[in-house]
């Protein structure tokens, strides 16, 4: 008989983790969460990402796992499934050895090194040459990755959810152990997953005190420049970034951005967006006709995420909360995309050792 599970969170990691435990026909999924695929709040991070591929987990750590693991994946849907708004893009990553030590630089040291762990992971990567290298540029690599096109793809990942059993609904939680009373049906759930993100800060029973926001900013442009961007750190600020990823489908371009740690502000922050802009064109002068500055981008709208960062690294794990089995799966920063099938895996693995655990129903 399958287990009842309830899946808290319906962002990236709460889908993603329903979907693979109802492709194992050994459960029945509920999924409950305040925000769904087609909102925009500030507590839903999933809507507001990029989002692709750029590892960052470093070597020997659960999040280079997960960014492995999660790769085939998102190939295989760039290739084989267009509706799910993937698609390949050539990347190019630049680094400046002034960067080092910043917030933006230690984010990004994995990713900008010559010989990086994904290397193997990834095709096409290579070192670009120094002829190819902008002025005030000491390194960089190029590869193929991918770009997805947020607004298509949560509500994919809904639908395959749906189309595999699983039961989606609105709920509002003040603690972990109330989601047990909300599976679809009726009967008291046998285990509870937790994907609630930054909201597990102040989630009753779980509270976790690691995590914190890294706010983010972009500006979403109609722009195409053809190629996937990003560098080490920029002059503006060591918390200041330049990321520009086209998304699948006619989603538009995304500018960014920022990691702003401990920064809980949700409006947009106009001088930033200017700097973004500017920043943006230097780095990608094919952005706008030549000769031509931020007032040839043609802004669909502005941006603000919360990237749900936690100290350690993500928690994926389980454990029992007053007799009630909990797998984690939460605290994946900016890179909750990147490792969203690898981390669904590990989870999937938790409660599966959990079913086999002899105990009293809930």
């Amino acid at each position: 008989m399958p287990s009842d599970i309830v899946v808290v969170g319906a962002g990236v990691s709460g889908l993603t983790t329903a979907l693979l435990l109802a492709r194992t026909h050994k459960y029945n999924v509920t999924v409950i969460a305040k925000h769904m695929p087609g909102d925009y709040d500030i507590e839903y991070a999933s809507p507001w990402a990029g989002a692709n591929y750029l590892p960052v987990a470093q070597r020997g750590t659960p999040s280079e796992t997960y960014e492995r693991n999660t790769w085939p994946e998102l190939a295989r849907l760039a290739s084989e499934l267009p509706e799910a708004g993937v698609h390949f893009q050539d990347t190019v990553i630049y680094r400046r050895a002034k960067d080092v030590g910043t917030p933006t630089g230690d984010w990004f040291a994995e990713l900008i090194k010559a010989d990086a762990w994904f290397k193997e992971v990834v095709p096409n990567f290579r070192a670009l040459s120094q002829s190819e290298l902008p002025a005030g540029v000491d390194g960089g690599t190029s590869f193929t990755s991918v770009c997805i096109n947020t607004a298509l793809y949560l509500p994919w990942l809904a639908s395959q959810c749906l189309k595999h059993g699983v039961v989606v609904r609105r709920a509002i939680l003040s603690h972990i152990l109330e989601a047990a009373n909300l599976h679809h049906s009726g009967k008291r759930a046998d285990l509870i997953v937790n994907c609630t993100g930054l909201s597990s800060l102040r989630l009753g029973g779980v509270e976790d005190t690691t995590l914190y926001p890294a706010r983010g900013q972009i500006v979403l442009v109609r722009n195409d420049p053809q190629v996937m961007a990003s560098i080490s750190g920029t002059d503006d600020g060591g918390d200041e970034a330049t990321y520009i990823m086209h998304r699948a489908a006619g989603g538009g371009c995304i500018l960014g951005g920022c990691l702003q740690k401990d920064n809980w502000e949700s409006q947009v922050d106009p001088n930033l967006a200017i700097r973004i802009m500017k920043r943006c064109i230097e780095l990608c002068p094919k952005l706008v006709p030549e000769g031509k500055g931020i007032e040839a981008l043609s802004i669909i709208r502005h941006g603000v995420g919360l990237r749900p960062m936690r100290k350690g690294g993500p928690r994926v794990e389980r454990e029992v909360i007053d007799g009630v089995p909990v797998v984690h799966n939460y605290g994946h920063g900016g890179y909750g995309y990147q490792t969203s099938y690898g981390a669904a895996q590990a989870a999937v693995a938790l409660v599966e050792e959990a079913s086999q655990q002899p105990r009293a129903r809930l």
